[in-house]
């Protein structure tokens, strides 16, 4: 949370189940914009779950999955989302649910057919009754990616602004250097997140998500 993220994973690794190591593991990797590393971490620790019978967090393991996955290939997305939804029928998990409906959004990102900014507003009320801070963090994000995709500048720095005025706790404030990245926009201050390779490397994959969604959107 607070961007050490070099340390988190040094920190992870001596975790252990109960310490929800690949779940921490997850946390520093896609942040990093490494969606294949990321959804790696978190089959595993869905897979621990079901292994332990632990089936809310099995359910919550798939259910970031699929938001890791929302920002690679929407056909992948659809999948991991069906298989979210199965997993939490009868749980509940109402942070979750919201991760799963975010991920949809970003699944969609970049579409003019998908009312991605309507459904992100009312996603906003819902989170936002609920109470579930980290969620409208996440929801930004894919808002953020959906207004890179299309190149919508304004939209962009409004986003940011958004997380950094709901990150001024220093709590995640690499969020909103994450939508920079994507929008290949310079941070407005500078970042004191120690990112586990370099900033460049991970400004350059998130960059390659948005770029990768254009060409998919093109062959529509």
């Amino acid at each position: 949370m607070a961007g050490d993220l070099p340390a988190a994973l040094a920190t992870a690794h001596a975790l252990g189940w109960e310490g929800g190591h690949h779940r921490v593991e997850v946390d520093i990797w896609w942040p990093h914009g490494d969606m294949g590393r990321a959804a790696v971490a978190y089959a595993a620790a869905r897979d621990e779950a079901e292994h332990h019978g632990v089936t809310g967090e099995r359910g919550n393991s798939q259910a970031h999955r699929a938001f890791a996955l929302a920002f690679t290939d929407p056909a992948v997305a659809d999948d991991e989302l069906a298989l979210a939804e199965q997993l939490l029928a009868g749980v509940d998990l109402r942070a979750t649910t919201l991760i799963t409906q975010i991920a949809a959004l970003a699944r969609d990102a970049g579409r003019t057919d998908a009312d991605v900014d309507d459904r992100a507003q009312v996603l906003r009320t819902e989170i936002r009754a609920a109470r579930v801070t980290y969620a409208e963090l996440a929801l930004d994000l894919a808002v953020a990616f959906h207004h890179a995709v299309r190149d919508d500048r304004d939209q962009v720095a409004a986003t940011i602004a958004r997380l950094r005025e709901n990150t001024r706790s220093g709590d995640f404030a690499y969020y909103s250097h994450i939508a920079a990245f994507m929008a290949d926009t310079a941070p407005a201050h500078p970042s004191s997140t120690r990112w586990v390779d370099d900033e460049p490397s991970t400004r350059q994959r998130w960059r390659a998500l948005v770029i990768t969604r254009r060409g998919h959107l093109h062959r529509r």
